[in-house]
This record gives C-alpha cells, structure tokens and sequence, in this order.
C-alpha cells in the first residue's frame, strides 16, 4: 500500500491533490520523441481535459495567443542552444469561456554526458489569482502615485504665489487644471456677504460668469458648501439642477459627468469656496475624496497668506501716497510726470519721495530723494523732510542752501537716518537747471538728436550725515535744457537689483530712456513698465521725468543746437555756415559775420584741444534786452586761459577775439564738462515781431 493510499484512506490529502487543488500540475517532454506527458492538473492549467489531448506539445499551447507561443518557443530554444538547465516562462491562456488565465511554467532541462538536450520537466501553476492581485497593487499605487503628485506640483506653484492674482493664476494658468486632476475649476471668495467668483477655468465654464457676484445664500451648490463648512461630491453631475433650480438651465451646457464643492477654511475662518469639475469621472473613491479636501485646504492656506499680504500691501501703499504731493502743478513750456512704486514687500513702507514745487519768477523745482530703511519710521521722515525741504525751496533759498537746511533739519529730528536726494532749480523759458545733490545717484539727459548722458553734477554727503560731519557744503551744477530734450531723476530702486551690478542697471535705464517716447507722461510709463518689474520689485521706485517743450522757433526767441563730431571735417565749416545763415534768416543780418568768426574760435579750441565733440547752441534772448547767446559745451574739465601770443603766433588770440567781438562772455561748468559762452547785442527787435 503506497503513502497516497494510506493517507486517502485516513481521509488525508495526498501531495498529488494538494497540487491539483491550487491548480498545479507537472509534465514530462521527451524531446527525442516529440511527446509530452502531462498529468490531470497540469491538463486542466492549460484548459483541457484528458480525453482531448493527445501528447503533442503543439496541441497543449494551442489556446495560446501566436504571438504568446512565438516568445514560448523562442525562450524554451534560448535555454537548450546555449546550454542552460532551466528556464521559466508566464504566458496567458484564453479558457473555453474566454476568461483569461495567467500560467506560469518551471522547468528542468536534462542533458546526456555529452551535453544534449533530452527531456524537459517541470510544473505549471495557475498564477491568475496572483497577477490579479498584483494588478491591484500596482494600480493602487499608481493611483497614490497620481495623487501625491497632484499635491506635490499644487504646492509648489501656490508656494511661489504671493498675492490673490497669483494664486489664481497658478491654478487657472498653463497646467493649472493638469496640476489638480481636474477638467474645470471655480474660485470664490466671500466678502460682504456675498461669493465672489475671481476664478473660471475650464471649456464652457464661462456660462457661469451670470453668478460672478451673488449673495451668500443656499441656491447654489457652492455656496451651500460655505455656508455648511462641508464638500458636496456629485458623482452625477445632470442630476444637480434638481437639487438647485436655478443652476438646472446652465447644467446641460456644461459638459461634465462629476464635480466635488470643497469650502475653503483656514484657522476657523470661511474664505470662499472651490469647486472642480471632472469629465471622465463618475464616483469619487474614499482616496479621491480625501485627495479633493487636501487641495481645498492648501488652496485656503495660500488664499489667506494673499489676502493678507494684499491687505498689507495695500495699507503700505496707502501710507507711502499720503506722504507724497496729491497734485503736480501744471509748468509753463514744459511737461511733468512723476510715478511711484511700492515694493512687493508687504508692509515694508519705503522713504522715497518725489516733489515739483512752483518757485518766483516762473521758475520751478523738482526734487527726488530716499530716506535710509524700509519702514513706517523711515515713511514718517519722508513726509516731514518733503514738507521742511518744500518750504526752504519756496522760499526763494538757492538750491544749496535748501539742502543745507534740509540737512540741519533732518539731523535736528534726533534719528540715526539721513537721506539721498538731487533738487534742481528749472528755468524752462531759458532751459537753465540748477542741480545739487546729496549721495544720490546722477539724473539723465536725453537730447533731442537721441544720446543720453548722465551728467555729474557735484554733490555733497547725504542729509542728516552732512549736519553730523560738519559738511554742509551742496556745491550746484549748471545744465542747460534746449527746447525738446528730457531731465530724468529716479530713485536707486529703478537701476538696482541685490547681488546684481548697478551699472547694468543705469545702463538699462539709458537703453529705455533712449528708445521711449518723447512725451513726458508716455515715457515715464515706458521706463515703469520695462525697469520696474526687473530691476525694483524689491524697492520702492521714484520717478520724475521733466520735457522742456520743443522751440517752435519764433522770432521772438529763436534757437539751433547741433553736434558737431570731432572726426568730421567738415563740421566746423557746416557749424559756421549755420551759424551766419540762421542770423540772416531772423533778420540779423549786422551780426552774422562776428557770429560765425566766434563759432569757429570756440569749436577750433575745443577740436583741437580735448578729445571728444563739441555741443553747439545758438538763441537769441528775449530779455531784458534781445541779443545773441552763442555757446559750446564740451566733455573737458580744462578751462581755457589768456595768454599773449607773439607777432609770428598761430594760435593764442581766440580768447582776445571774444573780448573783442561779445559784449560778455564766461566759462560755466556743466555735468559733462564745461561751457564757454559769449552774447553779441544788442540787437534790434526784427519788424512784426513783438517788442521785449
């Protein structure tokens, strides 16, 4: 009597049914007769009975795809050519009824002494439940996987997001909806009583712009979701309108199958609402819904960050206006535009400022200045040494003895700030600027053939520091302003970035002021929109930009300013020949000669003896007494001086020849350089032209 037997009659189970109940059986293949012995187990594995198999191994893979028999066969050949002793495979099997079965095979590859393959044994196992079970996991986790990619990508765009815009535009702009899973999205915020929605996102959501602004009640399913504090999932989108009458008409044109009402709370406080909605979606699992909660509560985290970054922002912003002038005076012959940015730093307040004062005489001042620090201190220094430096100005002071007294009264505040400006004089009927400055940083001119300078104007230290050290010295600069060209003064938060060098910066503001447009207020929207955003996002910006009106060029002040290049020959003769033309034009006849003789002195010494081009300026002035004013500037600190040339001399009389020629003459230092300067007159006023 054998185990089996025994253990059968015991009401055992032998080892033989232990494998045929997990459906595992064995086989025999006799590769040098072609045939394959199979047991009962192993038939019922590969779907057929004993009756039906006839020891072929081409009929027991028979259920097997083609393309499964080719990689069966193609395997089993691998281990026999290359001398392998085993080999496994997995393959599926479509049964009789057309569910599939996954099979697993073991096998033992037995050889003769010399190396040839003879027999194969091995099992074949019924691995259907396992693979299903592993399909599971994987899908599992592959939805885990989803999930926590959703959350991690929404995080960090919301991280980046500093106020109300940016959070709705990271969740409704390019991968915003790919971000959330989602296919739609609608974003309320509550205030006032009533839901807001600030955000859409999503094919035919725009229907839902008729409830931008509703009062907070029930009527709509995300409003019902603030006001409970609870999601609503809606698994079965069509059926909304009948818990919501009024969103039923809309229901229909809105192509999706699922959608989830999330409220937004973040530490105890109703912000708003979130609803996402879904096209492929038809239940929500308990993964799903829990993942739908967790971005309602990072959205209404970032949410409260951005509205009290907003709330701060908008109290700085407040604060920082208050400070500064309500109304720009209008200006005879020229155009003002000033421009103030806060910094993108929630309440911290900056202490830049910026100023146009009217002045006697039709003459005006501009000021832009910077107290030391980012706080509501340094906001409260601003406005009052705006006030105490507007006063010194009009009272008629001089532009240095204004900052002085500027910087006495800062120092007398008893605070450890002080403060950078540059004030300026500005006579526009002649074009005359007066400039001092106080450690800021220098303004630009734009000219009216296109260059930008950057004139450097002397200056003392700045307010406050200047008082405690003893050095009120404010020693000004003369720039002159011809009909048509631009003053520039800003702040250090228009060219200066941290870690970056500032003349990238200042070049920056040159390239934009060179290439922006000729009016005061288009340029100074120029230069805000292009430098502000790159360059002062993180410091408050001040901006002044001053235009003197183009010269129409009448009789009664008429005017040419030309550059005459050091390298061009022929300027010099072109200079002289303007010169005397321009004279006879505005009847000017008795005075074109000794006009150009004193063109051609100063532009030769000024050719000859430095090394860059000449500036020239010719205008009649109207009073007190018309007369000619002929000037050249030049980029050359080297004065010229009086000296007595000799019979045979070549050179030395220029100087002579203006003492000769002009009623008056002088030599005025400019931010660039110098000035030499001569009036002839007086002249006769020209007939038809009004008497002076």
């Amino acid at each position: 009597m054998t185990d089996d037997d025994r253990g059968t009659r015991r009401g055992e189970i032998g080892p033989t049914e232990r494998l045929a109940m997990n459906r595992t059986g064995s086989f025999d293949w006799d590769l040098d007769t072609g045939t394959i012995d199979v047991d009962e187990a192993g038939l019922l594995v590969f779907g057929m009975g004993a009756g039906a198999f006839d020891g072929r191994p081409a009929t027991l893979v028979q259920a097997l795809a083609p393309e499964d028999r080719a990689d069966l066969d193609a395997v089993i050949r691998h281990a026999i050519i290359t001398g392998q002793t085993s080999y496994t495979a997995h393959f599926r099997v479509d049964m009789e009824d057309g569910t599939p079965q996954w099979t697993h095979v073991q096998a033992r590859i037995l050889r003769k002494p010399d190396g040839m393959a003879h027999r194969i044994v091995g099992i074949v196992r019924d691995t259907t439940a396992e693979v299903t079970h592993s399909d599971f996991v994987l899908e599992l986790e592959r939805r885990r996987e989803v999930q926590t990619s959703i959350v991690e990508r929404t995080t960090h765009a919301l991280s980046r997001a500093v106020t109300v815009d940016d959070v709705t535009a990271a969740l409704t702009g390019p991968g915003g909806l790919a971000r959330l899973g989602a296919d739609g999205l609608a974003l309320g915020l509550v205030e006032n009583g009533s839901l807001n929605l600030i955000a859409l996102s999503g094919e035919s959501l725009e229907i839902l712009d008729d409830f931008r602004s509703r009062r907070l009640d029930r009527g709509l399913p995300l409003a019902e979701a603030v006001l409970s504090g609870r999601p609503r999932f809606v698994p079965a989108f069509p059926a909304l309108g009948r818990d919501f009458p009024e969103l039923a008409p809309y229901v229909a044109r809105m192509r999706f199958r699922a959608a989830c009402y999330l409220p937004l709370v973040a530490q105890a406080r109703s912000l708003g609402g979130m609803a996402l909605f879904y096209r492929g979606r038809t239940a929500f699992s308990a993964d799903e819904r829990n993942l739908a909660l967790g971005l309602a509560a990072i959205v209404a985290q970032s949410l409260q960050r951005a509205l009290l970054f907003d709330e701060e922002r908008a109290l700085a912003t407040g604060l920082q206006e208050t400070m500064l002038p309500r109304r720009i005076p209008e200006i005879t012959g020229g155009e003002i535009a000033v421009r103030y940015h806060a910094a993108w730093s929630g309440r911290q307040v900056g202490g830049d400022w910026y100023d146009v004062i009217p002045l006697p005489r039709g003459r005006v001042g501009i000021v832009v200045g910077d107290v030391q620090g980012h706080d509501t201190h340094a906001a409260a220094i601003m406005g009052q040494l705006r006030i105490a430096l507007r006063a010194y100005a009009g009272e008629g002071h001089a532009p240095s003895t204004v900052l002085a007294r500027a910087s006495r009264f800062l120092a007398e505040l008893d605070t450890n700030r002080f403060a950078t400006c540059t004030y300026a004089q500005v006579d526009l009927s002649g074009g005359t600027v007066r400039a001092v400055r106080a450690g800021h940083l220098d303004p630009l001119i734009r000219h009216t053939d296109g260059r930008v300078g950057r004139p450097k104007l002397r200056g003392g230290l700045p307010l406050g520091l200047a008082t405690v050290f003893g050095e009120e010295e404010f020693p000004e600069t003369r720039l002159d302003l011809v009909p048509g060209e631009t003053l520039v003064l800003h702040t250090d938060g228009l060219v200066e970035q941290p870690g970056a060098d500032i003349e990238a910066g200042l070049a920056a503001l040159a390239d934009a002021v060179r290439t922006g447009p000729p009016q005061a207020e288009a340029l100074a929207d120029h230069l805000s929109e292009r430098l502000w955003e790159r360059w002062g996002a993180e410091d408050d910006v001040a901006l002044l930009v001053l235009r003197r009106s183009p010269d129409p060029g009448t009789p009664r002040a008429p005017r040419i300013h030309q550059y005459i290049h050091q390298a061009d020959p022929q300027g010099l003769s072109d200079a002289r020949a303007a010169v005397g033309q321009a004279l006879r034009d505005w009847d000017m006849d008795d005075l074109a000669d000794d006009a150009e003789l004193l063109t051609g002195e100063l532009l030769v010494n000024v050719l000859l003896h430095t090394e860059g081009g000449a500036v020239l300026t010719l205008e009649v002035l109207p009073e007190p007494v018309r007369r000619v004013r002929l000037s050249v500037q030049d980029r050359s600190s080297a004065w010229p001086r009086r000296r007595t040339p000799g019979e045979a001399a070549t050179s030395g009389r220029g100087l002579l020849l203006l003492d000769a020629l002009s009623s008056r003459w002088g030599v005025e230092p400019r931010g660039e350089g110098k000035a030499v300067w001569c009036e002839i007159g007086p002249v006769p006023t020209p007939a038809g032209a009004p008497s002076t």
